[in-house]
């Protein structure tokens, strides 16, 4: 279930991989004049903000409140894994997926999606492994008392892949000749913003930020003009730190990074990012990956996709896709930077 509160926006919001810079506002007036106000509360196990540009109209903003809770319950609805309830969870129930299973538009959508992004990836984005996710402890299941064994990872790791899902269109349906758990956890999010923003453009709100657990996408300009001003988070565990600021006006943005969640057993560090060709958490040196994209739902499954490959292979198809991405690289003094040349153009500082 969702909760949400509104306000006007006062101070600078502080989410899981970047700070939104916003400007500090006055309090609460009955002047006409457009003001930035904020709709927040909790959804996916984390938090939104929701700053819309706006005059002063109470009901108008309460209305807008019950409206971005009642879409952010639907995608739950659809796309938890949390949820026994959830259309995702029906599905993965299902021992034989082999039939078409007709599907809501919301999830085809994604998984539509989520299928175009694996194959741009050559698989580093991969929807089907979940049940490796799970394995490891990082999905709805405790976190094992110990790590997997190289034969329990080649037991599950052989029964998921993307390849194996077929999509219908009309009407919409999924199967798959081996059944399937899909996780949707690095997509649904970007989803989700989507949707809001989506809500948004349908209620006449012309200039706004959606930011989800960090996934963010922005609408217009603020009262005066300015652009949404976002902050890329330093990929620090403890503390708060800017490492670059973006000023965006049409554009999602997506994080993706090894730094927050994450466990350690018998002094080795296993980040919750899943190599899907070898099963086990990634360990290369790209501490985050942000990306920028059209819509949240392609930012954030590329940005894990990217993270998944590395710097290298991914700055490589970034750049040839002219795809916006800022890399920030782990290094024995500190971090290093990188961006390509799509990214340039939003940087402020």
């Amino acid at each position: 279930m969702t909760s949400c509160m509104l306000r006007p926006v006062r101070v600078a919001l502080v989410s899981a991989f970047m700070v939104l810079a916003l400007a500090a506002l006055a309090g609460c007036s009955f002047e006409p004049e457009e003001k930035v106000w904020e709709i927040s509360g909790g959804v996916f196990g984390t938090t939104y903000h929701i700053n819309v540009v706006l005059t002063d109209d109470q009901q108008r903003l309460e209305n807008l409140a019950k409206g971005i809770e009642t879409e952010l319950e639907k995608v739950d609805t659809a796309m938890s894994t949390w949820r026994e309830d959830s259309e995702l969870s029906r599905l993965n129930r299902m021992p034989d997926q082999s039939e078409w299973v007709e599907i809501s538009e919301p999830l085809h959508e994604v998984l539509a999606k989520a299928v175009e992004v694996s194959e741009l990836t050559d698989g580093a984005f991969d929807v089907t492994i979940g049940p490796v996710v799970n394995l490891w402890g990082f999905g709805p299941e405790a976190r094992p008392e110990q790590v997997p064994t190289e034969q329990e990872l080649a037991r599950v790791l052989s029964a998921t892949g993307y390849e194996q899902l077929a999509l219908r269109d009309e009407p919409p349906a999924v199967r798959a000749d081996k059944p399937q758990y899909i996780d949707l956890s690095a997509i649904a999010k970007g989803y989700g913003v989507d949707a809001v923003a989506r809500y948004l453009d349908s209620e006449g709100v012309s200039a706004y930020l959606v930011e989800i657990g960090g996934e963010v996408r922005v609408q217009g300009r603020k009262p005066g003009g300015d652009a949404w001003r976002l902050a890329i988070e330093q990929p620090i565990s403890e503390g708060r730190e800017v490492n670059r600021v973006v000023a965006l006006e049409t554009e999602a943005m997506a994080t993706s990074g090894d730094y927050r969640n994450y466990y350690e057993s018998e002094g080795r560090r296993y980040s919750h990012t899943i190599d899907p060709e070898t099963g086990k958490p990634i360990t290369h040196n790209l501490a985050s990956v942000t990306v920028l994209a059209e819509n949240c739902m392609t930012a954030d499954a590329l940005a894990t996709g990217f993270n998944v490959m590395g710097f290298e292979r991914a700055q490589a198809l970034a750049t040839r896709e002219n795809i916006p991405a800022y890399f920030i690289i782990r290094t024995e003094t500190g971090f290093e930077t990188h961006q390509t040349p799509a990214f340039s153009s939003y940087v402020i500082q």
